[in-house]
């Protein structure tokens, strides 16, 4: 990059989940990677161990920033938790991380926010992904968990208490008909990378441990994986429809690892999607996969840093 080219201002953006902590120097007001970092999360080590990798990236690229002359603007955290009004976590699902003393250490660093990684992936999409033309969609990621938020002129939608995100992890209480058998299906345990996972090992005699071996095997023609792709593809088309008819959103942007894989995974979601959901003016609407890839994370925290201390693109 040309001296004259490099950027005034950036935020770090880190992205913490279950498998990796992503760190990232994104320009202001581009949303450009100046620099990236990634170690594993870890995450059985407890919460402090994992609290202390992560702070000690934010220190690595805010050595970077001073390095490049570049004037840092704030540190955004996004975390694959329950996140309130005020940045405190309150959940406790993948990350030992509840409570308001995350955001006071980031804070002790330079000017921090905290957000849930699902609203941080939306923002990056909203202002430069997939969602840029839109002002009202509605934003889902399928990875290791299934998250949704509906963004609304750019911003995404938190609800009263920050839990507006929950699409996958509550049972769905039905009776069979025939039988009486009364069953609690929760999607999370049926369409995520790991149900995929656990779900194909269940019925084959080959064992796998990653979603990816799922799909590809589906997409070689292995009757067990393809069953397990269709139906969980299947199963996620009904939920996301679900938000369509209540929410009437303009289009459907999908993220995370699973969710942008394409495939037969992603043809049996859009198909089930579209034929769950009621209104045939809806029926047509775009759905398609996020743009910004395994960066929105990143970049959606350092964009929530941008909004929230007032450099707002």
């Amino acid at each position: 990059m040309a001296e004259n080219d490099r950027p005034a201002a950036c935020a770090i953006g880190l992205d913490v989940g279950g498998t990796k902590i992503a760190a990232g120097l994104v320009a202001h007001p581009t949303g450009a990677v100046l620099a990236r970092q990634t170690v594993p999360t870890l995450p059985r080590r407890g919460g402090e161990a994992v609290l202390g990798d992560t702070l000690g990236l934010a220190e690595s690229m805010m050595a970077e920033a001073k390095r490049r002359n570049l004037e840092l603007l704030g540190i955004g955290v996004g975390v694959p938790e329950l996140v309130g009004p005020e940045g405190k976590i309150n959940s406790a699902h993948t990350l030992e991380w509840q409570g308001e003393r995350v955001l006071a250490s980031f804070s002790s660093l330079a000017p921090a926010v905290v957000e849930s990684d699902v609203r941080a992936g939306a923002l990056a999409e909203a202002m430069f992904g997939a969602g840029r033309s839109y002002r009202l969609f509605v934003y889902v990621t399928v990875g290791t968990g299934i998250s949704s938020t509906l963004v609304q002129d750019g911003r995404p939608f938190a609800g009263a208490r920050g839990n507006a995100l929950i699409m996958a992890s509550s049972p769905f209480t039905v009776e069979c008909s025939s039988c009486g058998t009364v069953l609690s299906p929760i999607l999370e345990e049926f369409a995520s990378g790991p149900a995929l996972v656990a779900r194909y090992n269940r019925h084959s005699s080959r064992k796998v441990t990653r979603a990816e071996d799922v799909t590809a095997a589906a997409e070689e023609g292995d009757d067990a994986a393809i069953d397990v792709v269709r139906s969980a593809g299947e199963a996620l088309g009904n939920s996301v429809a679900f938000l369509v008819n209540v929410m009437d959103p303009e289009a459907i942007v999908v993220g995370g690892g699973l969710g942008t894989a394409g495939g037969p995974y992603w043809d049996s979601f859009v198909a089930s999607t579209r034929a769950h959901i009621w209104a045939e003016s809806s029926r047509g609407l775009p759905i398609q996969p996020a743009a910004m890839g395994a960066d929105s994370g990143l970049v959606g925290a350092a964009a929530a840093a941008f909004h929230k201390l007032g450099e707002g693109v």
